[in-house]
């Protein structure tokens, strides 16, 4: 049976409360951040975690916000996102029982390859951005609180600048994910904060090049969060938990991370972080 395709109807999803738990009976069903998905690790885990165990995962997608969101209304029994501010706030108000490492990868500042604000090779995300906004250069963000536009705001505020005027775009598709904010960015000419792993995916398709990387303030990690049965009696938590210790494994789900492009790539796009992977690194 083929994979459900990943959507992002969070409208329909908010307005028929109960849809997608009445249609993962029998599997479990996850809300995950879209970059993830449109990277193809997400589908890459799934169909590997059934052909191992026979247990079937589907996953709709959101920005981290959206993916939340749907969490707290009981719609799904498990969330992939990347903010943590938003990931904690989840936890702290009761609806998922706690944050799970699971992997990351990293943001990247990316612009015109002629670089007409001139911050190739600067060491520091916040400084650069201080150049982009003193020159005004064009600067496209998601602008919908999801976990790339959580961690572009995060950087603006470090830099100590509310970004406004006409240099700053919010691009009104910015819901629809990395890709297509990607491709807009390349069709204006702008600027852009973007995760590592949407730039190698569709990098034959644009002009763009990354322009500053390697600032720790640019990692970008990734984290599993169960949706509470106490809040959501519904949820298969049993199935999520074995799920969950899968991905976790480090020979399992956290080894098929650790390769995870580099035939295509010629680089990892994500980066294990699991707990048990960190503690068998360390042996």
């Amino acid at each position: 049976m083929n994979k459900l395709c990943s959507v992002v109807v969070i409208s329909i999803l908010f307005s028929i409360p109960m849809l997608l738990h009445a249609q993962s009976e029998g599997f479990i069903l996850m809300s995950s951040t879209i970059g993830p998905i449109d990277a193809g690790i997400v589908a890459a885990l799934e169909n590997a975690y059934e052909k191992e165990t026979g247990v079937r995962v589907r996953h709709v997608g959101a920005g981290t916000g959206a993916a939340l969101k749907i969490g707290e209304q009981c719609n799904v029994d498990l969330v992939m996102v990347h903010a943590k501010a938003l990931e904690e706030k989840f936890v702290s108000d009761g609806f998922g029982t706690g944050r799970i490492p699971l992997m990351y990868n990293d943001f990247v500042i990316v612009g015109p390859a002629s670089d007409p604000a001139g911050i190739k090779g600067m060491k520091s995300a916040t400084e650069a951005l201080k150049v982009v906004a003193a020159k005004s250069a064009p600067f496209i963000s998601r602008g919908d609180k999801s976990g790339t536009h959580v961690a572009e705001l995060d950087l603006w505020n470090k830099a100590g600048i509310t970004p406004s005027g006409t240099w700053y775009t919010v691009y009104e598709k910015g819901s629809e994910g990395n890709a297509p904010t990607l491709l807009f960015t390349d069709q204006k000419g702008a600027y852009t904060v973007i995760d590592r792993a949407t730039f190698l995916t569709i990098r034959d398709k644009i002009k763009l090049a990354v322009l500053v990387e390697g600032d720790e303030a640019l990692l970008n990690h990734i984290s599993l969060i169960p949706v509470n049965p106490a809040r959501c009696p519904k949820v298969y938590n049993k199935e999520v938990l074995a799920f969950v210790a899968w991905l976790t494994d480090p020979n399992k789900g956290q080894r098929i991370i650790e390769d995870f492009g580099k035939d295509t790539y010629g680089q990892p796009l994500f980066f294990p972080e699991s707990d048990a992977y960190k503690a068998q690194r360390k042996q």
